[in-house]
């Protein structure tokens, strides 16, 4: 005959048996969840792919549509052009921030060949790359912003693209600021604003004496 102690001790033990066989039995359904997540069916960039048609995960915007955000309907935005000529113009009015934005980028992008003030004497061509046209050449001056913006856009000679790095706006901020960089070098007084004009006049008067 069980002891009275032994007869309550019986039904614990059961308890917590099941309650460890419970556990281990969520622990595991948890982790197979987990581990399903983690196997995800997916392609990394680039990935060859035995499913697709050419064997390239990466397939090709389907005939007639528009991935969201590429719609691109500015013609002048986007292209640098207007009726399929070069812009005359810029798309949007340029501000002071913008042009300090354009300075940022162009400090990135650009002066390693063209140089801080747009001659053409940057880093990379100090050490033997093909040194491009300054930007104070006639012909430069003489060219509509949309002709810079489609350079940067699709590159020339040696110089790359960069419409991946730079984003549309920011070309055109590099647009005005190299129109800022040429107009620093070929400015007269008549380009000066009249306020600005007096003090540079009267600090020019005050230096004399």
């Amino acid at each position: 005959m069980l002891k009275p102690e032994a007869r309550s001790q019986k039904p614990e033990g059961g308890r917590q048996k099941a309650l460890l066989v419970f556990g281990f039995w969520l622990l595991a359904l948890s982790t197979a969840c987990r581990q399903d997540m983690h196997d995800a069916p997916r392609y990394d960039p680039l990935e060859a792919s035995a499913v697709f048609p050419g064997g390239a995960s990466a397939q090709p915007i389907v005939e007639g549509t528009v991935a969201r955000g590429q719609l691109n309907e500015d013609e002048h935005l986007y292209t640098g052009k207007v009726g399929g000529k070069l812009a005359e113009t810029f798309p949007f009015a340029i501000t002071k921030d913008d042009l300090d934005r354009g300075q940022q980028r162009f400090n990135i992008y650009c002066t390693p060949c063209h140089g801080r003030t747009g001659e053409g004497s940057g880093m990379v061509v100090q050490r033997g790359f093909k040194q491009p046209s300054s930007y104070h050449v006639d012909r430069l001056r003489q060219m509509p912003p949309g002709y810079f913006f489609e350079v940067i856009t699709n590159g020339f000679g040696a110089m790359s693209d960069y419409r991946v790095q730079v984003t549309p706006e920011d070309r055109w901020r590099i647009v005005a600021y190299v129109r800022a960089l040429q107009l620093s070098h070929h400015a007269t007084t008549a380009d000066v604003p009249p306020d600005a004009l007096r003090q540079l006049q009267s600090g020019g008067r005050g230096n004399q004496q």
